[in-house]
């Protein structure tokens, strides 16, 4: 008798039966875990690649295991230091402008004329519809030497014209900056949502106690919000060697080279462009290995001082 009552006392055995009892919650959700499973989880077999010396026409199985080779190789390239440090450069200089989605969703949840919050709303969200090429058409554009309207400006100031696409040293703040004007109000938009969730009763008891606006923004509205500033940031930092090399690419050039050369666009050259597979494999590992580290050191540390966390 009372290993029957402990059977059914068991707490995975009643998860489990619940579950089941919400069978049209899970059909729901097959969708979603099959795709998951397909694309992301089987794919993953091919990881193997980066530890041996791949042959298109035996196959990864058929491929001769050489073990840290390809990593040894890729950490004893002269540019490795060099594209290390301007991926963490461009990384670091856009984790330095996470606040300002915030920033602007606090500021923009303060205006009280509706038709002209929804009007910033709409411009601030359009660039981010803008696709990539014609992004770094148009920053080519602007910022041409004889014919870029900031050059123009800098003319009629009295200044003297700048070559920015050709300096190295511009690269980090042509791409940042592009990239906070085409991402500032669709990185917002998660903001916006949990302000949304501010409790009315909140703020008017602030007011009631004399506190202004900025005090309802500190004490209310910015607490309120944290948990989700956290898990983005989070994120964020799980995405730390990871920029991604169709913008960069499309920015560089040979004179900017030296600021512009990253991981991703070497793996592009070497994988696509080169067909060394085994060894942008093995860049590419080496990327997702040190994005997962930051990941669990960032949450861990977010998890002990702030008891906010994605696990």
């Amino acid at each position: 008798m009372t290993n029957k009552v402990a059977h059914y006392n068991n707490p995975l055995k009643k998860r489990f039966l619940r579950g089941l009892s919400r069978w049209q919650l899970l059909v729901l959700l097959a969708p979603a875990l099959i795709y998951i499973f397909i694309f992301n989880y089987i794919p993953i077999y091919g990881v193997q690649i980066a530890f041996r010396n791949y042959k298109t026409n035996k196959g990864i199985w058929g491929s001769d295991w050489v073990g840290l080779k390809h990593f040894i190789k890729f950490f004893s390239l002269p540019t490795f230091w060099t594209m290390l440090q301007n991926t963490l450069t461009i990384t670091l200089y856009n984790l330095a402008m996470f606040p300002l989605p915030v920033i602007f969703a606090l500021m923009l949840n303060e205006v009280d004329h509706m038709k002209f919050k929804k009007t910033v709303q709409m411009l601030s969200y359009a660039p981010h519809f803008i696709s990539t090429v014609v992004l770094c058409s148009m920053v080519t554009l602007f910022l041409h030497e004889d014919k870029g309207v900031f050059n123009a400006i800098i003319a009629a100031l009295g200044g003297t014209r700048q070559p920015f696409m050709e300096q190295a040293s511009a690269f980090p703040h042509i791409m940042v900056i592009s990239g906070v004007w085409q991402e500032l109000g669709w990185g917002a938009i998660i903001y916006f949502a949990a302000l949304s969730g501010v409790s009315p009763e909140l703020i008017e008891a602030a007011k009631i106690d004399g506190a202004n606006r900025l005090q309802i923004v500190t004490h209310v509205n910015i607490p309120t919000i944290l948990p989700t500033i956290i898990i983005m940031l989070i994120m964020r930092c799980g995405r730390l060697l990871s920029l991604g090399f169709e913008k960069v690419y499309l920015l560089q050039n040979p004179l900017n080279m030296d600021a512009s050369q990253i991981i991703s666009t070497y793996t592009y050259e070497i994988g696509l462009r080169g067909g060394q597979f085994s060894l942008s494999s093995a860049v590419g590992l080496f990327n997702n290995v040190v994005n997962v580290i930051a990941l669990v050191i960032v949450n861990a540390i977010s998890k002990k001082v702030t008891e906010t966390s994605l696990w």
